[in-house]
């Protein structure tokens, strides 16, 4: 049995959950969620829990039924706290802005890059320590959102520059030295 697919999702209070089918919805004090599972999965609520029972042990059932009770997780934590990635931005002249709700990012190019915001995702913008926080309910829109915004400009493993999150960890690498003597 799936260790993670067996444990229960404990709903907080002030949080509403709809189940039609194989549509699941949730609604909390951050907004509103709503996802298609698959249909083989089901799920079942009981008083201030949700559980996810597989129909047999095939292997895809298998496979199911973990990822479907973690992105049934990642709801409810997503409308009662939130998700947030930072990213910093390293490099001489590289720098982050607000235009409006958009970033207005400066990474070297000779043009800066306008970036959006993608609906539902909100930015926080220091720029005195270049770091750019994304924030937002839905952790799959925050992960594709920062991964976007790191792929304009990734860390280069000689001088570290670039755009990196902030748990990330470069493997520098040492130059070319000059020739010895030969």
């Amino acid at each position: 049995m799936s260790r993670i697919g067996k444990l229960p999702v404990k709903i907080p209070s002030g949080v509403e959950c709809k189940i039609q089918g194989s549509r699941f919805s949730v609604k909390g004090p951050k907004g509103q969620l709503e996802r298609d599972l698959h249909p083989n999965m089901k799920v079942i609520q009981e008083e201030s829990e949700v559980k996810v029972v597989r129909p047999s042990d095939a292997r895809n059932d298998r496979a199911l039924h973990g990822l479907t009770r973690s992105l049934v997780n990642n709801m409810v934590v997503g409308v009662t706290e939130g998700f947030s990635k930072q990213l910093n931005i390293v490099g001489v002249g590289y720098r982050v802005e607000f235009k409006g709700k958009d970033l207005l990012l400066h990474l070297g190019f000779s043009h800066p890059i306008a970036y959006p915001a993608p609906k539902g995702i909100e930015f926080e913008v220091d720029s005195k320590a270049n770091t750019i926080i994304v924030k937002g309910i839905d952790k799959e829109r925050v992960g594709q959102t920062a991964a976007e915004i790191r792929k304009f400009r990734p860390p280069e493993p000689y001088k570290g520059k670039g755009v990196m999150y902030s748990t990330e960890r470069i493997r520098r690498k040492v130059g070319k030295t000059a020739a010895g003597g030969k």
